[in-house]
């Protein structure tokens, strides 16, 4: 397993951000602030949420593949049962997830 990994964060109202993490359960927990919830996009690709978000009252953030998120969120690339990198670079990224952009300061 990687020490750090190249992710995607996205915080409500923010733009997504692309960020080396510290690849440790420990690390997720703290920037969705709670249990984690990885979310399968693709394959290869999930969001990591927090699992209790909505019954924290957490603020909407965005809508991804029909499944609205709220709180912070993280997209990460997925091999087995261990997150990696993105599996794709930022510029797909933008064009894959444009929509993220939108309504954000």
């Amino acid at each position: 397993m990687a020490d750090k990994i190249y992710v995607a964060v996205k915080r409500p109202g923010a733009p997504p951000r692309h960020v080396w993490m510290s690849n440790t359960l420990e690390n997720f927990q703290r920037y969705v602030g709670g249990y984690i919830e990885a979310v399968g996009v693709a394959t290869d690709l999930v969001i990591i949420c927090n699992e209790e978000g909505r019954l924290m009252g957490l603020p909407y953030n965005c809508t991804v593949c029909g499944c609205d998120f709220v709180g912070d969120i993280v997209f990460a690339g997925v091999k087995g049962e261990e997150f990696v990198d993105l599996p794709c670079n930022w510029k797909t990224f933008k064009m894959a997830f444009g929509n993220l952009w939108e309504g954000t300061a």
